[in-house]
């Protein structure tokens, strides 16, 4: 009785609590100033936003909104993913192709349907693979796909062996450091070690234009506001209590008659959509994608993002991944020797003091006074 008391109180405070209206408030905010600030204000005016800061910000977008994916299975199933990276870097991959597809004679070689690193390793013909990538409908439905696609096939044989734990954050780790490998292959048709770059235009509207850069940025932050109010449904819902149940007691649930592995499957699966999407909306702002995002150490990093912002509550998922990489770019500026050091410090640090994280102290003292005033109803004459 009182454990379901504590749920059903926890329910009810997230679903109204301040740091959340702050965290959308805020977000929503930066979707009208940034965009207005950098088209609208004269480039000599102190209040000007610089075309530069508008594609970092749209950057840190993409990143808080791969985090709240991996939030998502963490914070609420219990499945610590450290290989969320590689559902980012397929997602990004596949816009790339798209954007590469539709340089056509503009490469520097001049192929009209070969990007240029084939005509450079002598490729004769287009890969079966890259067909229907000069479609922008189709490469939008491959960053939904492709890495939904991969999860669901990884996640059911996991989940359906009842890999759990360590265990599985072992083998999504190996999962992303396969494809990192392979990608990294001149023969596999992605670019090998440059991967792809030199992008052009997306829908006929220049990549480098500052009216670009604002619709992308904007793109990015109405992405990361419809994922996480999916994530609070999902969450909210039915299928939220249960997989709460099935992060604190697995045994538990699946003895009363739920298949865990079913539902672990359809989050994970959604969970590495988001992750594609936000590597779908990051490759056009940064001008790049190569197999160095498959990178285990970028799983691992997207993972310190969450804990440091809180575990399990989402909004502190999204502000410690632009709070993280906002002070990775100032101190990689100023102190590129130290900054590891300083990440590597700050996540211990939370990790032992802290381990709700930042945002999570906030929600565990709502959570106090919530019950202080329940009890205090309860004493009342």
């Amino acid at each position: 009785m009182n454990s379901s008391r504590h749920s059903s109180l926890s329910h009810s405070l997230f679903s109204s609590n301040k740091a959340t209206k702050i965290f959308l408030v805020v977000l929503t905010s930066l979707l009208f100033v940034i965009p207005l600030g950098n088209l609208l204000i004269p480039v000599d005016s102190a209040f000007h936003i610089p075309n530069y800061l508008v594609g970092l910000l749209g950057k840190y977008l993409c990143f808080a909104l791969l985090a709240l994916s991996v939030d998502l299975i963490w914070g609420f199933c219990g499945i610590l993913s450290l290989g969320h990276g590689a559902f980012f870097a397929i997602g990004g991959y596949a816009i790339g192709m798209h954007l590469m597809r539709v340089i056509g004679p503009r490469g520097v070689y001049g192929d009209p349907v070969l990007p240029d690193f084939m005509v450079f390793l002598n490729w004769t013909e287009l890969p079966w693979f890259w067909l229907g990538f000069d479609m922008f409908w189709f490469s939008c439905l491959m960053v939904l796909a492709a890495p939904g696609l991969l999860a669901f096939i990884f996640g059911w044989f996991a989940f359906r062996s009842k890999v759990s734990g360590v265990y599985f954050s072992i083998i999504s780790q190996a999962m992303t450091y396969a494809l990192m490998l392979a990608f990294f292959r001149n023969d596999m048709g992605f670019g090998g070690n440059n991967g792809l770059t030199d992008f052009k235009d997306v829908l006929g509207f220049d990549l480098q234009s500052n009216e670009t850069r604002a619709v992308l940025f904007c793109l990015s932050g109405v992405a990361l506001l419809i994922g996480f109010f999916i994530c609070r449904l999902i969450v909210f819902s039915k299928i939220g209590k249960l997989l709460i149940a099935i992060r604190d007691a697995e045994p538990r649930a699946r003895f009363i008659g739920y298949k865990t592995e079913t539902y672990k499957v359809f989050l994970f699966t959604f969970s590495a959509i988001l992750a594609g999407i936000a590597g779908g909306l990051y490759v056009p702002q940064v001008g790049i994608i190569n197999p160095s995002e498959f990178s285990p150490l970028k799983s691992i990093e997207i993972v310190v993002w969450v804990a440091l912002g809180g575990r399990g509550t989402l909004y502190g998922a999204a502000a410690g991944a632009i709070s993280v990489n906002a002070l990775k770019s100032y101190f990689t500026a100023i102190a590129p020797e130290i900054w590891l050091f300083l990440l590597g410090g700050l996540f211990v640090l939370v990790t032992i003091f802290m381990p709700k994280g930042l945002m999570g102290i906030q929600f565990n003292r709502l959570i106090q006074k919530k019950q202080a005033a329940i009890i205090s109803e309860k004493n009342a004459p």
